[in-house]
């Protein structure tokens, strides 16, 4: 392709982005599927400058505003990033747009004049708010510095940058210096990870889908962060375990392999579809001790037949995605799931019915991708006040027991960010079920069961009669 045709298919990419109510990263995977005529060097080229564009997206649109154009569309932004980021003069650019073949067509009198006010400037402004130059959106800006206080504008600035690409080991096929050696034979570069046992970070992004390494099981595609989260969940061989929002199994997977194939892991899920997925990872890692279980919801009825049977269960709530912003920089701009609002009773609600599976002396892990004091430390207090059955296990006890070394942070819960961690911004907090419990903790448990069955057996009803 030529440089301008590959303009127009950023722009085109950009506009299926705009339109399409699916994240960025799956609306890319179709684009090129159905254009496979496409090179790979073409792809990753245009694959690039088009998340080059999603991660300025507010300071790109800030500029537009500033030049008088009308609105960001995928022209503008592109044109404001080939001036203000790569620092093409406007000469270049009108040349670029000529409207001959492929190409992007030529510019319109209105498109000019901001070419114009843009020239020889540079993306960054004095004159531009902190909300814009670290890229936060009005919904999230509240809750994001009452998150981070004074780091505020260090970890949003790191959110910015690209997510490195980590492997997590697969225990029951290698080790880490094993897997390096077995990447080493792809030509492919990697490092033990700093905090997690189990982790390599990977130069680069090679395509791992054909390395011998990841088809034979030995490696798996996990963030580090999330890698660590597994391992706060501290499964034994022979446990009882339940992934209770499994999603597309990545957890379940390491929980899985630290249990070393023995015992029962139970992966559960709304979306009965990703466990369907999941099942080609759980096979291409040799792992026989998981079984996947869709729900219809989190009240479902096999929770409460499942009653205190489980040594661990995992709680990866559904969250506002706010710790994986390098790897989905359009989740800032775009709401594709529920809000804030909505998830907040959605995880307090996952979490106490989740809770009904521990059995006394068990642990109930609650975890998320966020950064948002609203979901994670506020979630955790207000759930203490109701089961005061559940204390919390702090992270150091945890980590003291697995023999993981010191712990990626201080005080109760595990919270890691992207500034300090180098990994997505995650939470999780492990609580522990008293192991003797008093009759009227486990009467009132009954009480509240019988009163969830009540209000489920009434919604049923007017979803009957509607």
């Amino acid at each position: 392709m030529t440089p301008a045709a590959r303009l127009q298919a950023v722009i085109d990419l950009l506009t299926e982005i705009d339109e399409t109510p699916r994240p960025a990263d799956a609306v890319m995977s179709a684009y090129f599927r159905n254009r496979r005529y496409i090179g790979s060097k073409d792809r990753t080229n245009i694959a690039q400058t088009a998340y080059a564009i999603l991660r300025r997206h507010a300071r790109l649109g800030w500029w537009i505003e500033r030049a008088g154009y009308e609105r960001p569309t995928p022209r503008a932004r592109m044109l404001a990033y080939m001036l203000l980021e790569e620092r093409r003069n406007a000469g270049v650019v009108l040349e670029m747009f000529s409207g001959g073949k492929f190409a992007p067509a030529r510019l319109t009198d209105d498109e000019l004049a901001m070419v114009t006010a843009m020239d020889s400037h540079t993306l960054e402004h004095p004159e531009m708010p902190e909300t814009v130059r670290v890229e936060c959106p009005d919904w999230a800006e509240r809750p994001m510095r009452l998150s981070l206080g004074d780091r505020f504008a260090v970890e949003m600035e790191k959110l910015l940058e690209a997510a490195p690409l980590d492997l997590r080991i697969n225990p029951l096929k290698a080790n880490q210096q094993s897997a390096i050696k077995a990447l080493a034979k792809a030509e492919i570069t990697a490092e033990v990870t700093r905090w997690s046992p189990l982790g390599l970070r990977v130069k680069g992004r090679p395509p791992l889908g054909t390395v011998d390494a990841f088809k034979d099981g030995l490696v798996e595609i996990q963030d580090e962060g999330s890698q660590l989260v597994a391992l706060a969940v501290a499964p034994k061989p022979g446990h009882q375990v339940v992934d209770f929002c499994a999603g597309a199994g990545g957890k379940t997977l390491a929980i899985a392999a630290l249990m070393k194939n023995k015992g029962r892991v139970v992966a559960c899920d709304v979306l009965d579809k990703r466990l369907k997925r999941a099942a080609e990872r759980f096979r291409r890692a040799g792992l026989h001790n998981i079984e996947a279980h869709p729900l219809t919801s989190e009240r479902d009825p096999w929770v409460k037949r499942h009653k205190r049977k489980f040594d661990r269960v995992l709680v990866d709530a559904p969250c506002s995605g706010t710790g994986t912003w390098r790897r989905n920089p359009d989740a800032r701009w775009r709401q594709l799931g529920p809000g804030l609002d909505q998830l907040l009773p959605l995880q307090a609600n996952i979490l106490d019915s989740a809770a009904r599976l521990v059995k006394p002396g068990g642990r109930l892990v609650y975890a998320t991708c966020s950064m948002l004091h609203d979901e994670n430390e506020a979630q955790i207090e207000a759930f203490l006040q109701t089961h005061t059955d559940f204390i919390v296990k702090p992270v150091a006890e945890v980590w003291a027991e697995e023999e993981a070394g010191a712990p990626p942070s201080d005080g109760p819960y595990l919270r890691l960010t992207p500034a300090r961690h180098d990994t997505d911004g995650f939470f999780a907090a492990v609580l522990e079920r008293r192991a003797e419990e008093s009759v009227s903790a486990v009467g009132s448990e009954v009480e509240v069961d019988a009163e969830q069955d009540e209000v489920d057996a009434v919604e049923l009803s007017k979803a009957i009669d509607a």
